[in-house]
């Protein structure tokens, strides 16, 4: 099938049109440049498969543009002069921003605002920064860097840079004064701020070397300003402004005088990245010779037109070039900050906003580290080179609610996410370089001066008079768009839609949030029915550790939609409790069979609960009124709470006491009084508890035995009291031991038995009320051991294979 895709974010239709579009033009064909064609005419032979040539080409360019800009600006990137007398080439630079101290004692000197002074945090090779008091020093002080061991109380202080330890204050390296951000936030938006080189990173011997910083480094760095290459830059950007708080989530820079896209990049920067833009421009006229010289035919169309010959050829070689160069303005600006686990610079957008780096890192253009160009390259050309389709695709810029064919299409969507990101505000940071590389080749793209906003899909109250009218906005759009899609999508296929799920919008009620029912609603309005929701986990689930377990995307949703039945009945509230009652227990035990994870089980089982509430055309309340969706999804999350309770009271009475004990206390010890109350409960003698291993008897206290302490030979054969939680901790235990892993957890599976669904049932209940508790580490415990379950039923019934059939060799003998 032809594949069409649009959107209204010219970025985001120029990458459609890379992944899908331009690639099948050119499949197969060999590159184009010099030394490729040299090795052709010697015999040599090409990889015909897929987009090799285009990716070999990218690599030729992009490698011709950074040796010419290393002509042009390499002196503004020196060597590191090492130790040992020899040079090395700068990884990056680390600038900490200044500003005059508001004390007087300071006389006016620049203050340095540094977010920390560690520069590499691993084991036997820590080195940080310092500021060191110097009256023969500019300002009365200077950085020096360290390397060595640290105490965890120094460590911890130098964390904190010159931030206070309490509040939003840094402190004054001179006097110790307090210096407030509402003082930093009034020079920044005057341009009073300053930076001072604090710290260069070079490469060494298979490791980092952290250099003071000196005079010349710096004085190099400072005679970028005057360049016209800034002043272009500067001119050109500040027609775009940087977003404010209104814009986006999260924190923004424009609060501290970096007001404008071009306020995000020092000096070098600008010239560096301008310099690679106007080489990519240049490096196009290179690609058409070569392309024609190499035998492609020069039929003069442009690749916007629907060119293939040698001048399309050059647009989409300097497409992906501009691309790499895109990609290395994310890492080549001054909200970069370094990284001293990995010992790297981190780009910016490590989320969906524009945080102030008090300190940042200045990566080196032409390095061959994170962030240089040939490095940006290097992950462009990979994906280009795993481009496996020669399916002819289309991609426009149209707005969704346009499209009017009918049913002719099998329709899949990823829609804006309500007033979760501002994509057109943010795409603007990319969309500055594109433009200055690609409005020749791509005029309709990029006529404007910044991406297009107003018509942009997403509930934002600065653009719609408030809260009210972002969400009928929202609404009312996003029904128009679905509707245009039921009416072009086939009878006979689904309409599936991705929609991003914050974890953070799960409430105590469940599912609810204002941005995904509002989204529900809209599917239902277009007339459509919810078939099946399924979790797609696409994020590091390593996010949830560092940030404390509020995973801000946890998953994007697929929504499996179809057309709903003209004749769809109208049933009560009370029906449709007793449908939910009737269909879900069933439906959750295929979820959890299929190996959902317990971190994407609630917005999993909104699939079943909204199959049952969309397939009718109303459900009405005790007052003759329509059901809305949030209602509905509080309901459906009710009634999987219902089910799992039911659920609990089916584990055996050991189990239903530590679960009782676990959810509300965890593994802490309590007095013995807490246990025997539970334990009557469930009329089981707390004896019989200590005697199953499940508790341990502390001596007027008492606690759940934690795993660390639990006996390695456990298994469920020589156990005498076999308990569901037993079941569940031993085989979390060995899963992650070292002695163990997943064998070893599929052999105790195995030797559950009939105890194993409800072993798999317990991990999932832990999850939850770890979840709740905010207890992220136990949490990951058993969302990993019931995500791994059906592989480890899946080892269990290889064991009992083995098992039986070692037992039959025997009865031969």
């Amino acid at each position: 099938m032809r594949a069409y895709g649009s959107d209204l974010n010219p970025v985001a239709v120029l990458i459609g049109k890379a992944l899908v579009e331009i690639p099948p033009r050119f499949a197969g064909l060999p590159p184009v440049n010099p030394t490729a064609q040299e090795a052709l005419k010697r015999g040599g032979r090409w990889n015909s498969q897929g987009a090799q040539g285009l990716a070999e080409d990218l690599r030729y360019y992009s490698q011709w543009v950074r040796e010419e800009a290393e002509r042009r600006i390499g002196h503004l990137y020196p060597k590191a002069l090492l130790p040992d007398g020899t040079e090395a080439t700068v990884v990056a630079w680390i600038w900490a921003r200044t500003v005059r101290s508001p004390d007087p004692a300071a006389r006016g000197a620049m203050v340095p605002l540094a977010g920390s002074f560690i520069l590499s945090s691993k084991e036997g090779k820590k080195a940080w920064a310092h500021p060191v008091l110097d009256d023969a020093a500019e300002d009365g002080w200077r950085f020096d860097v360290s390397t060595g061991t640290l105490e965890k109380s120094q460590e911890a202080k130098l964390k904190l840079g010159t931030k206070a330890a309490k509040g939003q204050a840094f402190v004054c390296v001179l006097t110790g004064a307090a210096i407030d951000r509402e003082y930093i936030q009034t020079e920044g938006k005057a341009d009073r701020l300053g930076q001072r080189l604090m710290a260069i990173v070079a490469e060494g011997s298979r490791r980092r070397v952290y250099l003071a910083p000196n005079a010349e480094h710096e004085n190099v760095a400072n005679s970028a300003k005057g360049s016209s290459m800034v002043e272009e830059a500067m001119t050109t950007f500040l027609s775009v402004p940087t977003p404010t708080r209104a814009m986006i989530t999260g924190g923004v820079c424009s609060a501290y005088g970096l007001r404008t896209y071009g306020h995000l990049f020092s000096p070098r920067q600008l010239v560096a990245l301008t310099s690679f833009a106007d080489l990519v421009c240049e490096a196009r006229e290179r690609i058409l010779t070569d392309a024609v010289l190499a035998g492609r035919s020069d039929d003069r169309s442009a690749l916007h037109l629907g060119g293939s010959g040698a001048t399309a050829y050059a647009d989409a070689v300097a497409t992906y070039l501009a691309f790499a160069v895109d990609k290395n303005a994310q890492t080549l600006n001054s909200l970069v900050r370094w990284f001293p686990t990995g010992e790297k610079a981190q780009p910016a957008f490590e989320g969906q906003n524009m945080p102030m780096r008090w300190d940042y890192a200045e990566a080196n253009a032409l390095g061959g580290s994170t962030g240089s160009i040939l490095n940006c390259t290097k992950y462009v050309a990979s994906t280009l080179e795993k481009w496996g389709g020669r399916i002819p695709a289309e991609i426009n810029s149209r707005a969704a609610q346009s499209i009017c064919e009918e049913d002719c299409f099998v329709i899949c969507t990823d829609p804006p996410y309500y007033d979760n990101i501002g994509y057109a505000v943010l795409s603007d940071f990319f969309y500055i370089w594109l433009r200055k590389m690609l409005v020749q080749i791509w005029p309709e793209l990029f006529r404007r001066l910044a991406v297009p906003k107003d018509d942009e899909l997403v509930a934002t109250p600065y653009r719609h008079g408030g809260k009210d009218g972002a969400e009928k906005y929202f609404m009312d759009g996003m029904q128009v768009a679905l509707s245009a899609m039921r009416k072009a999508s086939r009878s006979n296929s689904p309409l599936t839609i991705f929609y991003a799920f914050k974890q953070t919008e799960i409430s105590q009620e469940g599912v609810t949030s204002a941005g995904w029912a509002t989204f529900l609603q809209a599917v239902l309005n277009a007339g459509l029915y919810v078939d099946g929701t399924w979790p797609v986990r696409t994020e590091h689930t390593s996010k949830m550790i560092s940030q404390g377990g509020a995973n801000l995307l946890a998953s994007s949703i697929v929504l499996v939609c179809r057309k709903r039945n003209a004749a769809a009945e109208v049933i009560t509230r009370a029906d449709f409790i007793r449908a939910l009652k009737r269909e879900m227990p069933n439906a959750i035990d295929d979820i959890r069979k299929a190996g959902v994870g317990p971190v994407d089980m609630q917005q999993s089982i909104i699939g079943p609960g909204m199959g049952v509430f969309s397939r009718y055309a109303k459900v009405l309340e005790d007052d003759d009124t329509a059901m809305p969706v949030k209602t509905a999804l509080s309901l459906i999350n009710r009634v999987w709470e219902e089910i799992e309770n039911e659920l609990d009271t089916n584990f055996d009475a050991e189990t239903q006491v530590a679960l009782a004990w676990f959810a509300t206390y965890g593994f802490d010890a309590r007095a013995s009084g807490e246990l025997i109350t539970l334990a009557n409960a469930k009329n089981i003698a707390s004896s019989a508890l200590f005697e199953s291993g499940v508790f341990k008897d502390l001596r007027g206290k008492t606690a759940l035995t934690p795993r660390a302490e639990l006996p390695i030979h456990w298994t469920p054969k020589v156990d005498k009291i076999v308990t569901v939680w037993e079941c569940v901790q031993h085989t979390a235990r060995v899963l992650n031991a070292e002695d163990g892993g997943g064998a070893a957890a599929g052999r105790l599976v195995a030797e559950m038995g009939s105890r194993a669904p409800e072993a798999r049932a317990l991990a999932y209940r832990l999850f939850e009320i770890a979840t709740q508790k905010g207890w992220t580490a136990e949490a990951l415990v058993y969302n990993e051991l019931a995500q791994e379950w059906p592989k480890l039923e899946e080892l269990a019934s290889k064991a009992d294979v083995r098992a039986s059939t070692n037992v039959a060799q025997a009865e031969l003998f």
